[in-house]
């Protein structure tokens, strides 16, 4: 009887020590996060890549993507240019709307979207969506700043920034239609 008590003592102190090592063991290490990117490319020439914030504003990154996708923003024109502000295009109007009609800049994708404030600043670079006083009213409308808005922090949701072309970006005009928008992962 004592060398089956010590034979089954042994062979839980045996599993349990397993077990242990077990937990000890080295971990693979964690995959890398995909991030989102864009690559807009202009009609007169010229690309801007755009990194896509998914952690901070999910929702516009996955409606933003959905949209180019869809080829949404293609041949559309920038309509709105405010130096050392933004730079704005997201309306499908500007497709076929003069740039002079009261209605450029006021349309969008049929659906809205809830806002996702976040600590992002707005800073030069930045991507932001457009959206009317309503805080839930964004759509389509994006803008990329040309330089510092603070008054835009924790009020607008920002979603990405420009990695590169922000010379490209510097130089666009109202008018300037967007050849495409395509999705890549890196």
């Amino acid at each position: 009887m004592t060398r089956f008590l010590i034979g089954l003592v042994s062979l839980v102190v045996l599993v349990a020590g397993a077990a242990v090592a077990q937990d000890k063991a080295p971990t693979a290490p964690p995959a890398a996060t995909k991030v989102p990117t864009a690559v807009v490319t202009l009609e007169k020439g010229g690309e801007i890549v755009l990194e896509l914030w998914s952690k901070d504003a999910p929702k516009h990154v996955e409606n933003f993507v959905k949209l180019a996708n869809e080829k949404f923003y293609d041949g559309q024109r920038v309509h709105r240019v405010e130096p050392n502000f933004v730079v704005q295009f997201g309306d499908p109007q500007s497709k076929t709307l003069p740039l002079n009609d009261p209605k450029m800049g006021t349309g969008g994708p049929g659906y809205t979207i809830k806002a996702e404030f976040n600590a992002r600043p707005f800073e030069r670079g930045v991507l932001g969506m457009a959206r009317t006083s309503d805080p839930d009213s964004a759509g389509s409308q994006v803008y990329i700043m040309l330089g510092p808005a603070p008054f835009l922090n924790g009020k607008y949701t920002a979603f990405g920034k420009v990695v590169t072309g922000m010379g490209v970006v510097d130089q666009i005009k109202v008018g300037d239609r967007i050849k495409s928008i395509r999705i890549v992962t890196k």
